[in-house]
């Protein structure tokens, strides 16, 4: 008798805390997290040596989501080996007439993958989801599934924070190679809802819906169920011909029981409405999809920055997403527990730098009402290569954020890496318009920051870096508004805040990275920070209270992101240590924040 060695798949809950994509959810879903078999091939011998066809075990294990470079992945080297393999056998008792996606949440570089031996498919990006159809390779009984990542770190790739020399340096850090992110399979019907584009319009209290299916050669019957806290909102539907691939249908959600017709969504009510998606076929349920929606719109009047209408003063955080042991890889208590105790300082909302966070990470925002920042990670070389690889992969960066309500700025280059010359090169310029181009003609209902900190070009906000840790300069450098704009007001960077041929055009104005505190009981020579170094814990509280002051006593400022949530590897900047815990008494950071209020309009 031959014993199977594969794992049985079991069909898990539908539940947040592990359901890889909580706005797009369906019953019942596979997980294939955990262990698998994994090898380095430095010689890239592994295809002309039929390594997807081979019986054979790979030499070592790892535990997925965790890049072989963390500790979690029960690997942990930190050494260079550019590609990687792995390989997971699985049991699946195969039911009729059914299709099975397998979904990458984000592996990091250049995916290969195969099936029982066949090529499935390819993709290129180290941070966005991508999904392949195996129904056609999988059978019922032991299936295969084999996956080969290069990931050469090049600086014509977008790597965000990671170092590209030998070793750490500065605010660069350990490399992250292969699946970082969660690997699962769904079970659907061949013909099922591929995507769904929600956008909301709050002045007419109606959500435009779009929604793709896979091309099919029967008519079908799509419906949108709205509800808002159980309450049953509104229902619209359309009927799909044949190859008929994308349905567009629009549906008012206006409510008597909402204060002023809908319920909208901000930072003080994170209001959500509940909608599920339903498929149906000539005589059954061909799929079923539970989502939300929030209804809120964001805007610049003037130079202001107006959410649901009403001035909003933004209280950010810098958060990079690294953790201890685990590198850019969280589960969902970790993320949790970080969002909730950026909500209890008293900020309202997040700077997500460098990094394209894990679909949760983004459902919390929602959730617990912080607006997100959204940012691509950046290439560090200004080539034909680096320029399609950022067009490419900021496309699937939108299309990840854009059905979340707090979402509601887009940052595409960050201090001018990748383009170093940009102040006077008329290529590199042309360069970060064409993507702020593409990004509005994908998503035209949010703000873009072309290049986050200085040398703008077009940009909806004007955003400044500044780590000048002497709170009366910097509140000097910022007193004339007309001196400031079109100037190079920042003492550290003493870059200008406009390219050569751009000027402020009135954008609402952002100090969007300053802080940086340097602080931890136990300094070393080799921790790294911004500024002089605070000797006790009272010192740096003292130094974080007059930093805000100066920002938040700015008029012509509009909001600030805070340099940073947490420590990462050799940067000690955190409010929050390696272990993400706290280093200052919450309430000392909410006090400081709250001398400032954020909305516009309030009850009193």
């Amino acid at each position: 008798m031959v014993v199977s060695s594969a794992y049985r798949l079991v069909k898990k809950q539908s539940t947040e805390m592990e359901y890889p994509r909580p706005q797009f959810k369906r019953g019942y879903w596979y997980d294939l997290n955990g262990e698998w078999e994994f090898t380095f091939d430095d010689r890239d011998i592994g295809e002309q040596n039929g390594w997807p066809n081979s019986p054979e075990k790979l030499s070592q294990n790892i535990q997925v989501p965790y890049a072989y470079q963390s500790k979690m992945s029960g690997i942990h080297l930190n050494e260079n080996h550019e590609i990687v393999w792995y390989k997971r056998n699985f049991y699946w008792d195969k039911p009729m007439e059914k299709d099975l996606l397998l979904h990458f949440e984000a592996v990091d570089y250049y995916t290969k993958v195969w099936v029982n031996g066949q090529f499935i498919g390819e993709h290129t990006g180290g941070h966005t989801p991508f999904s392949f159809s195996i129904g056609s390779a999988v059978q019922h009984g032991d299936n295969s599934i084999v996956i080969r990542v290069e990931d050469r770190n090049s600086v014509e790739q977008p790597i965000g924070k990671q170092s590209w020399k030998s070793s750490n340096f500065l605010c660069w850090y350990t490399r992250t190679t292969g699946i970082w992110q969660p690997v699962w399979l769904e079970e659907v019907s061949p013909l099922h809802i591929k995507h769904v584009k929600m956008t909301p319009n709050i002045e007419q209290s109606t959500l435009q819906l779009e929604t793709w299916l896979p091309h099919h050669q029967s008519e079908a019957y799509v419906e949108a169920h709205v509800y808002f806290q159980g309450e049953w909102i509104n229902t619209v539907g359309a009927a799909v011909k044949k190859d008929q691939t994308r349905v567009e249908m629009t549906v008012d959600v206006e409510s008597d029981q909402a204060d002023f017709r809908v319920f909208y969504w901000s930072p003080d009510s994170p209001q959500l409405y509940d909608i599920s998606f339903v498929l149906r076929g000539e005589d059954e349920v061909m799929d079923e999809v539970d989502s939300y929606f929030g209804m809120r719109s964001i805007e610049v009047t003037d130079d202001k920055i107006l959410l649901n209408r009403e001035t909003f003063y933004q209280k950010l955080i810098l958060d990079q997403g690294y953790y201890k042991d685990a590198l850019m890889t969280a589960d969902y208590e970790q993320m949790k527990n970080d969002l909730t105790k950026v909500k209890d300082m008293g900020f309202n909302g997040v700077r997500r730098h460098q990094t394209i966070a894990d679909r949760r990470y983004i459902y919390l925002c929602d959730q617990l009402g912080l607006v997100m920042w959204a940012e691509m990670p950046s290439i560090f070389r200004f080539t034909d290569q680096s320029m399609n690889a950022m067009l490419q992969e900021s496309r699937e960066m939108v299309h990840k954020h854009i059905n979340h309500p707090s979402v509601i700025v887009y940052t595409l280059m960050n201090e001018s890496w990748g383009v170093n010359e940009i102040y006077h090169r008329k290529d590199q310029q042309s360069f970060i318009n064409a993507l702020y181009y593409q990004t509005k003609a994908l998503d035209s209902s949010r703000l873009i920051v072309g290049n986050d900190g200085w040398e703008h070009t077009l940009t909806d906000i004007l955003t400044i870096h500044d780590y000048n840790s002497n709170a009366e300069q910097l509140a000097r450098s910022y007193e004339n508004k007309e001196k400031y704009v079109n100037g190079s007001p920042s003492k550290t960077s003493r870059k200008q805040n406009y390219a050569r041929g751009y000027r402020y055009g009135g954008e609402p104005i952002i100090m969007s990275e300053f802080g940086g505190i340097a602080f931890a009981p136990d300094l070393n020579q080799n921790d790294w920070g911004y500024g002089s170094r605070p000797q006790t814990k009272e010192d740096a509280l003292i130094r974080f209270e007059k930093l805000m002051k100066a920002i938040m006593d700015t008029d012509s400022i509009q909001g600030f992101c805070y340099t940073q949530l947490s420590d990462v590897e050799q940067e000690v900047n955190g409010l929050l240590n390696h272990d993400h815990e706290e280093k200052f008494d919450t309430s000392q950071i909410c006090k400081v924040l709250s001398a400032k209020k954020s909305d516009g309009f309030i009850f009193e």
